[in-house]
């Protein structure tokens, strides 16, 4: 759907450790890449879903062969990621809701901010993974954070999972924690993030040892703030 050159990707990075997202390019010709509104309801036509702008964080939609028309036997799951488009001269055809977030920059690049499903939705707005985990993850002796929310959508504590580097000491976590707090707070959206809880391993897909299970944190944290 779109593609980075590495030199571009490596020019990127100090940006998306400050919390502005993954670069992954410029989308690939003929596909038509197009950030619309954040919803969790089915959008039926493409005259009722909102166009966003450069810099807007929406939904990633694509248009073009690269997109399937349907999921096999999954009526639901069409429903909700696809949108029946009808052009100019009346054709029509099918965008494809990507379920990932991101925002075109003013050059004309896209920027991943996360998948739709882990954002997390306070009272000030919503926070990104990729725009927060990052901002965190340069520290040299954490292994990975998740972020994740605690509570009802639009009211969530925003809470970051850390995991520290496997050679760290116990008696070392809490000044880890005093630094990533400091980190935090050298962004307007970290920092909104109060809470930091140690992890002894993120649960992650079986499948690949990247995809973090974040439901499954989301519920032991809100167990570990309610027992402090």
């Amino acid at each position: 759907m779109a593609v980075i050159e590495g030199a571009e990707l490596q020019a990127t990075r100090e940006a998306t450790e400050q919390g502005s997202g993954t670069c992954v390019g410029r989308p690939v010709a003929p596909n038509e890449v197009r950030i619309i509104a954040i919803t969790d309801e089915a959008i039926p036509e493409w005259s009722q879903a909102q166009v966003l702008g450069a810099e807007a964080i929406g939904e990633i939609t694509v248009a073009g062969p690269t997109a399937t028309d349907e999921y096999f036997n999954r009526p639901q799951a069409t429903a909700l990621a696809k949108i029946r488009e009808t052009l100019p001269d009346g054709s029509t055809r099918i965008v494809h809701r990507m379920g990932d977030l991101g925002r075109f920059d003013a050059q004309g690049r896209l920027w991943f901010c996360g998948r739709k499903s882990h954002r997390v939705r306070t009272e000030l707005g919503g926070l990104y993974t990729e725009q927060v985990e990052p901002v965190f993850n340069v520290h040299p002796e954490v292994a990975r954070t998740a972020l994740v929310g605690i509570g009802e959508p639009g009211r969530q504590r925003p809470v970051l999972c850390v995991e520290m580097a496997p050679h760290l000491p116990m008696y070392e976590h809490e000044r880890v924690l005093a630094e990533l707090r400091r980190l935090g707070m050298g962004f307007v959206h970290t920092a909104r993030i109060q809470d930091f809880l140690i992890h002894p391993g993120f649960p992650v897909d079986i499948r690949h040892n990247a995809k973090i299970g974040r439901e499954q944190l989301a519920v032991w944290a809100a167990k570990e703030l309610r027992n402090r």
